[in-house]
């Protein structure tokens, strides 16, 4: 029972740190998008512009 448990609490963490991997994958994925250089070397704005 012990090694079921063990084994359960180890898959439970292993999702969670996947999870957060592919937040973290994402939201740098985010940034990257937002810092690209058009063709005349200006930076793109991703929203509206004020």
């Amino acid at each position: 029972m012990m090694i079921y448990m063990l084994a359960t609490a180890m898959t439970v963490a292993m999702l969670i740190a996947t999870v957060f991997g592919l937040h973290q994958e994402a939201e740098r994925a985010r940034t990257k998008s937002t810092k690209r250089v058009d063709s005349f070397g200006l930076r793109t704005r991703r929203h509206r512009d004020f």
